[in-house]
């Protein structure tokens, strides 16, 4: 484990936050930040007992505002609160999404805005120290007032409601609790609004996804120069020229990535002279459409950052005197970006799709469907077709959830984000592009064996021979689904992309250039 991180005192990113929701960093609250929560906190306890009228700490919630709650009302008003908006439906989240909304709702209260009792934020950073995850389900929050339904779920075990996993094992809240030794938490005034008021629900998606997303951009750019050389296309329009005087940074990098896995290609040099006048886009513009969608993911990796670092519930409490009842829980900022990544990365499966197909076409001395007997084989024709099913579905992903509103609240809450299903909904184009990009690269291995004794690059060769470690080639049909098994696993898990740094390095070759730490995971 590394050194700790401060909740509260120090600027939470989505490397840090993935690392203590995945145990390789510890969080920790320190004293100074404690006294903090602590003055907020008793700060409501002054609100309750002058029977200052502040939302949400003496009042009911939402259309029920102007409702008044009494002092000794105010306490059960918390738990049913968390009772009454754990409305969430389908599977359960991943473990680790769970655990990112936990890491970043701690960060949130830790700023001292939000007037929960010291006691309960101890018990959040108890629950991911202990590995004790609460269950959430999928579905259920319009990303507006907060994620009001998963985080309800997910604050549920907090009072010994609710479903949890520990080690690995589903069980009831109060179960896991009796067994750790723990009693549930009396929760106070303003807490459980305080609890589910929040973006983590959107937010913690989109820090998975800031990770999942790089990932298949980096793996997007060294496919497609296998696929380059396998079809033996020219790495002319990568020429840093070409892209000067269209200076976009992220069509700069990808340019500078392929100009430089390709240089001192023998696979390349062996066709310097072979007439061909210029590749089909897929090749050719690369960096142009791989660029764009890295500029998408610098937009969201940029917002999410200061999300990770932002208090989003309601109402603020910067004083006894002075409390405000706003906004900040509203979706929006988040669900525009996520929306936004979602259509960059389906665009990288739609340009690794096409490239696949112009593998099986024949072309470029090539034989038809990457197979030297077709006819009796169909070779690698079919899993174009899985290729071409998951771009489709891809794109009725992209329609963009935030595009959409439906009032809630008795009209109280008459402007929603919808960004929470912005979230899921790109994980899933994520999953599918790493699907499609497991297959170019069976092709793309399949496509430069074709070509030896040529060889290519040393990351390339490098790349080459991990695949075929994974996959061997194939002179008959077999079942292709075990390879694009074996590929997508090392698309996923970022072994690919790992192989070529390692590669990179162990000869010497800066694949980020003059563009290194612009469009690195922060």
């Amino acid at each position: 484990m590394s050194q700790n991180f401060h909740y509260g005192k120090e600027q939470l990113t989505a490397r840090i936050a993935l690392d203590i929701a995945e145990g390789r960093t510890r969080g920790i609250l320190a004293a100074d930040v404690m006294d903090r929560v602590r003055q907020s906190h008793g700060h409501v306890q002054s609100i309750v007992k002058e029977h200052r009228t502040v939302y949400g700490i003496n009042t009911g919630f939402g259309p029920l505002c102007d409702t008044k709650i009494s002092e000794e009302d105010t306490r059960a008003l918390q738990y049913n609160i968390l009772q009454s908006h754990s409305v969430g439906v389908g599977n359960p989240i991943p473990e680790t999404i769970s655990r990112l909304m936990l890491v970043t709702k701690v960060q949130a209260l830790a700023q001292g805005f939000s007037g929960v009792a010291p006691d309960t934020l101890e018990r959040i950073v108890w629950h991911i120290d202990a590995g004790i995850t609460p269950l959430v389900p999928e579905k259920g929050s319009v990303g507006a007032s907060g994620d009001l339904a998963p985080l309800s779920h997910l604050f549920l075990p907090l009072i010994g409601l609710g479903e949890v996993w520990r080690n690995g094992q589903r069980m009831s809240a109060v179960e896991a609790l009796q067994q750790e030794g723990k009693e549930p938490v009396v929760l106070g005034p303003k807490e459980g609004l305080a609890l589910i008021n929040g973006t983590q629900f959107i937010l913690s998606f989109a820090v998975s996804a800031v990770a999942r997303m790089h990932n298949i951009l980096e793996a997007a750019d060294l496919t497609g120069a296998l696929s380059l050389e396998g079809l033996m296309g020219t790495y002319k329009p990568f020429d840093p020229r070409l892209h000067a005087i269209r200076p976009y940074p992220g069509n700069q990098l990808v340019a500078h990535r392929l100009d430089t896995l390709l240089s001192g290609s023998g696979i390349m040099a062996a066709h310097v002279d072979c007439g061909r006048v210029q590749d089909p886009y897929s090749l050719r513009c690369m960096p142009q459409v791989h660029g764009a969608s890295r500029t998408a993911w610098k937009h969201l990796e940029e917002l999410t950052a200061i999300e990770l670092n932002a208090v989003t519930d309601n109402p603020i409490i910067f004083s006894a005197e002075d409390t405000i009842s706003g906004g900040n829980f509203h979706g929006q900022p988040m669900a525009l970006p996520l929306d936004y990544a979602t259509l960059a990365s389906a665009e990288i499966g739609n340009i690794s799709d096409r490239r696949c197909y112009m593998m099986i076409e024949g072309r470029f001395g090539l034989p038809k469907l990457l197979i030297e007997d077709a006819g009796l084989n169909s070779g690698f024709m079919i899993p174009q077709y899985t290729t071409a099913a998951l771009v489709t579905e891809n794109k009725t992903l992209c329609f963009p959830a935030s595009a959409d509103s439906v009032p809630t609240s008795l009209g109280q809450e008459d402007h929603v984000s919808m960004g929470s299903i912005s979230g899921r909904k790109l994980h899933q184009v994520i999953g599918n592009v790493e699907y499609i990009l497991a297959i170019e690269l069976l092709y793309a291995a399949q496509a430069v064996d074709f070509r030896r004794p040529l060889k290519s690059t040393p990351v390339l060769e490098a790349l080459h021979a991990y695949v075929r470690e994974k996959v061997t080639f194939a002179k008959k049909d077999r079942i292709f689904a075990n390879d694009i098994a074996a590929l997508h696993a090392i698309i996923a898990d970022g072994s690919f992309v790992a192989t070529a740094t390692a590669a990179a390095k162990a000869n010497g070759i800066d694949l980020d250039g003059p563009y290194h730490g612009k469009f690195r995971l922060s």
